[in-house]
């Protein structure tokens, strides 16, 4: 039997670039200026629903391919994993504060290396032990150097709670759904699926638009929409819907056809390593003595988990490409 490692390290790879763009959502506090974050995730998402378009046109000829109800379901997954996983983040952080929802949302790589090894059993249970150990403080390391910021209220904090468990189950649910819906479609249809979970995320936004203006969550309306006001928000919501919605779809979606859940649920912690990175980036200074051990235990942990892949004869995506 061949025992090429390719397909696991070009899943590896795709994974990478997918929570490097993902990454970029955690920097739209920085980039907002005078506009609100509503602002930027609906131009941000409708240039992304646009985009989506223009792939199903592009792709238009594998549609064949697809059945309407996987149609239907790929752009409920991207309102449902985009635009609802995003708005649940972005609330999160608002009413809880800087520190309740990423530490939530760092338990995603381990409840879904764990998911994954318990539906498919890729690996023996102690070979995990380790690199989920390793990912696990990595993540505890790197959120607890923020417990100095200001609590937020009892209400606030439960609100925030409430947002962060959603945001949870809604990427954990989104993660296993697409997982499943990847391993039985066809190859040549990936671009197709990215395109209409991007059309759904962009039409989920137009339906809920109406709601943002006439609640106040909008300052476009007030602050000016023309080029010369807000053309910076324009800017970076086209560089975050191309990357982190755009590129970040696609690659996951590449990912997930060549990787078991156990290892790209783990490869998610990346997610928060590059995050961190860009808010240090942003914060023009170097990370402290936690932060460091922190992201270095995060990136320990992958490398442990991808060297176990690597190395284990009796996982499929070693004996044959795709």
């Amino acid at each position: 039997m061949s025992t090429s490692p390719s397909p696991v390290i070009a899943g590896v790879i795709f994974a990478m670039v997918a929570t490097l763009g993902w990454a970029l959502n955690f920097i739209a506090p920085y980039v907002t200026g005078a506009y609100s974050i509503y602002d930027l995730m609906s131009v941000r998402f409708l240039m992304a629903g646009g985009l989506g378009v223009a792939g199903v046109i592009l792709c238009r000829a594998q549609l064949r391919a697809l059945s309407l109800g996987q149609c239907l379901l790929a752009a409920v997954l991207g309102a449902w994993g985009c635009l609802g996983y995003g708005v649940c983040i972005a609330a999160g952080v608002i009413v809880g504060g800087p520190v309740l929802t990423p530490a939530f949302v760092g338990m995603v790589p381990v409840l879904l290396a764990l998911l994954g090894n318990s539906s498919h059993k890729t690996l023996r249970w102690r070979q995990l032990v380790r690199p989920l150990c390793c990912i696990t403080v990595g993540l505890l390391l790197t959120n607890i150097s923020s417990v100095h910021q200001p609590s937020p209220s009892p209400q606030s904090w439960l609100a925030g709670l409430f947002f962060s468990l959603v945001a949870v189950a809604l990427w954990v649910g989104f993660s296993v759904i697409n997982q499943k819906q990847m391993a039985h479609l066809p190859a040549n249809v990936t671009g197709l699926w990215t395109a209409l979970m991007l059309t759904g995320a962009g039409v989920a936004t137009l339906l809920i638009l109406p709601w943002t203006y006439a609640t106040g969550l909008l300052r476009l309306p007030t602050l000016g929409a023309g080029w010369s006001q807000a053309w910076a928000l324009y800017a970076w919501s086209l560089v975050i819907a191309v990357m982190s919605t755009v590129v970040g779809a696609w690659a996951w979606n590449a990912a997930t056809r060549r990787l078991p859940m156990v290892l790209s649920g783990q490869l998610i912690a990346l997610e928060s390593l590059f995050a961190t990175l860009l808010g240090l980036w942003f914060h023009q200074r170097w990370p402290t003595p936690m932060e460091t051990a922190g992201l270095a235990a995060v990136l320990v942990g992958v490398m442990m988990s991808v060297r176990i892949i690597l190395a284990d004869a009796t996982f499929p995506g070693r004996a044959t490409g795709r």
